[in-house]
């Protein structure tokens, strides 16, 4: 595809904060849901150690997008500002997060193992980023070809539709169905419309419109829903807005400093004992390499987008260390290991904007914003429905980005056809594996299942040639 911006592009200032935004609207409703997500399992641990602290160690949602932010300038810092990648909270590790926190003796020791359980992670990344710098990546290339990659890259997107169906049929406010999937369908059609037939400039931030287009309507029909006592009409949950009120406000109501991990896990180190480690490292290291498949699969979608391979230039290892030493430094401050965001590169591949400039634009911003209580608010308050609109469209780019790799691929031969079908089976029949507290996703279970087909058929594929 034709960039409009290429990934040494810099747009103008007033673009570029426009464009950032738009990056941030596309990954910051997941980057604040993850600890949202783990308090909410932690509140469910009720036992004799976690009843002491369970209400009040609360991990903080700005708190993890300042981490999300610092974990991206590490990125881009690693891979020399030459990947246009997001990194955002990740939901790999969210039952590692719980068993860290309902793990441990006290509040302290709860933060103290979401640093450790993610310096861990980070440390396998390192690691494989070692050999990689040795070895090279030909390796990597012959284990994940183009029939094994592209339908993984597929799988990524196809296995996250569920998510956006489930998000475009709910009204936060507890509204009907058909009202939240009829606001969520105008989001998702403004934004193709914007895209497909706006201008140059309107094509570049379809997310923007779209959001906020679909944002009025919901606040509209809500409104109408209250003045008529309809609460079928009720979609967008204000709530988030009640620190303005005039009995809640305060200085905090417009700036807040977010519940660094750090902060609250600083003097509890020295509790740290060798089978807490390794609870810890149990909880998080296999994750890891889980994740480690997803990284590979995200970087060659993104180097097919920008038609430049990043495993190349500036390299694997680069990745692989801006990734693990990006998710230690999100979870010092934020308590969430990072990892690559689909929703950024869907947003890359529709808008045709694989500036790097604007990631780091995005990066700056999630960390000022984080400070920012009625902008979290606002972000906080948009229905769910009008982001599975959006979402919509950007797991939908993913999985074709997927299935354009696959192109390439010969499918009248019954090799790379059992490949493709095995990996596409596997990952939209959600095949996972659990052992104990660590679950092997659908995308990794494909992947692994993809690569151990190919490698057989490719074996005998060789044996026949050579005769």
């Amino acid at each position: 595809m034709k960039l409009a911006y290429n990934t040494g592009d810099r747009p103008s200032f007033g673009k570029l904060v426009i464009f950032a935004l738009q990056q941030l609207l596309a990954i910051m409703a997941a980057t604040l849901v993850v600890p949202v997500i783990t308090n909410g399992a932690v509140e469910k641990a009720i036992t004799e150690d976690v009843i002491k602290w369970k209400f009040t160690a609360q991990m903080s949602p700005a708190a993890a997008l300042f981490g999300a932010g610092v974990g991206t300038l590490v990125y881009l810092f690693f891979t020399k500002k030459k990947s246009p990648v997001f990194l955002g909270s990740s939901f790999a590790f969210l039952g590692s997060m719980a068993a860290a926190f309902t793990g441990a003796a006290s509040m302290a020791l709860g933060y103290v193992g979401l640093i450790l359980g993610a310096v861990l992670a980070g440390l396998v990344y390192v690691v494989i980023a070692l050999i990689v710098k040795v070895a090279g990546v030909g390796w990597i290339n012959k284990l994940m070809p183009a029939v094994v990659i592209g339908p993984t890259v597929a799988i990524i997107g196809l296995s996250l539709a569920g998510n956006a169906i489930g998000d475009l049929k709910k009204a936060n406010a507890g509204g009907s169905v058909y009202t939240a999937v009829i606001c969520g369908l105008i989001t998702l059609f403004v934004t193709m419309i914007c895209s497909v037939y706006g201008n140059k400039g309107i094509k570049l931030i379809p997310f923007i419109i779209g959001i906020l287009a679909g944002y009025a309507v919901a606040a509209c029909l809500t409104f109408i829903g209250k003045q008529m006592g309809t609460t079928s009409l009720l979609v967008t949950d204000f709530s988030a807005f009640d620190i303005f009120k005039p009995e809640n406000i305060s200085i905090e109501s417009f700036i807040s400093i977010p519940q660094f991990t750090f902060v609250t896990a600083f003097g509890a180190f020295g509790e740290i004992t060798g089978p807490y480690i390794a609870t810890i490292a149990v909880a998080y290291v296999p994750v890891a390499f889980v994740v480690f498949a997803e990284h590979i699969a995200d970087h060659k979608n993104i180097s097919s987008i920008i038609e430049k391979d990043l495993l190349e230039d500036p390299g694997l290892s680069r990745t692989l260390l801006g990734d693990g030493v990006g998710s230690m430094a999100g979870a010092f401050f934020g308590g969430c290991p990072n990892t690559t965001y689909g929703e950024s590169i869907g947003c890359v591949a529709i808008t045709g904007n694989a500036s790097v400039a604007t990631i780091f634009a995005a990066a700056i911003g999630a960390i000022v914003i984080s400070f920012i209580t009625p902008f979290v608010a606002f972000v906080n308050s948009i229905p769910s429905c009008v982001m599975g609109g959006v979402c919509m469209a950007l797991y939908g780019f993913i999985a074709v980005s997927g299935l354009k790799m696959v192109q390439k691929v010969d499918l009248e031969d019954n090799r790379n056809l059992f490949v493709v079908s095995t990996i596409l089976i596997a990952g939209i029949g959600g095949l996972t594996l659990s052992f104990g507290k660590v679950t092997i996703t659908a995308v990794a279970c494909a992947l692994i299942l993809g690569i151990f087909v190919n490698f057989i058929l490719s074996a005998g594929k060789g044996k026949k040639e050579a005769k």
